[in-house]
């Protein structure tokens, strides 16, 4: 009985780590017949990047492409590290990930910790990258975990700001009103993903910071 339990605990483990191969190995197909050539701006995380379909648009002549695989979590970026960061050599990394994470359970204080794994990494094996937090941004659909949010991305905000190469793009306070109320009309069915209107709102945010720090 408990060598059966280990299995399916084990082969739960893997399926977990694993289930985003699909995606993987498509962009390894699609890389197989046109590699980014190194020092680009690698766009890294979750269905903010993925979904984005005016990527190409939005950063035109930004030396910038997009490997987004939706629903990921700061692990599965660490799980797919060499296969989706250390092959293409980038000279910055946007990241976004943290959302996801802590919609499954995850606290900040992981979540952070998980972020400088990934930062230490980066300096190691790909030495004079720049890494850029897109901060976790808010949703109809996750509200309730506004604090959070906001406790983790000042906790990575804390830690960037101790790190040379570091940055965070806050893409949290944008998208609420004046009166500190979150947007209503920037988000499809769902209500946790971002329309055309929010992504116009998020887009903006990435090209002012590229604008001003990353030419």
């Amino acid at each position: 009985m408990n060598k059966i339990l280990l299995f399916l605990l084990l082969s739960f483990s893997v399926c977990a780590q694993n289930r985003f191969e699909r995606e993987i190995v498509a962009y390894e197909k699609q890389d197989s017949i046109a590699l980014p050539a190194k020092g680009m701006k690698l766009f890294l995380g979750s269905s903010s990047f993925r979904l984005w379909k005016s990527f190409d648009a939005d950063t035109k002549g930004m030396n910038a492409f997009n490997r987004g695989f939706g629903g990921s979590t700061l692990k599965d970026a660490l799980y797919y590290f060499d296969r989706m960061v250390v092959k293409y050599q980038p000279s910055w990394v946007f990241m976004y990930e943290g959302d996801n994470d802590l919609a499954m359970g995850q606290s900040p204080e992981e979540i952070a910790s998980q972020f400088e794994e990934f930062s230490a990494r980066l300096a190691k094996q790909v030495p004079g990258a720049k890494l850029v937090f897109v901060s976790a941004r808010p949703s109809i659909a996750r509200e309730a975990m506004k604090a959070k949010q906001q406790d983790l991305n000042q906790r990575i905000a804390a830690i960037v700001a101790k790190k040379k190469g570091h940055y965070v793009i806050d893409m949290h306070s944008p998208f609420y009103n004046a009166d500190g109320t979150l947007m209503q009309d920037i988000f499809v069915a769902d209500k946790l993903h971002l329309n055309e209107k929010g992504y116009v709102i998020f887009a903006k945010q990435i090209q002012n910071f590229i604008q001003q720090h990353a030419k």
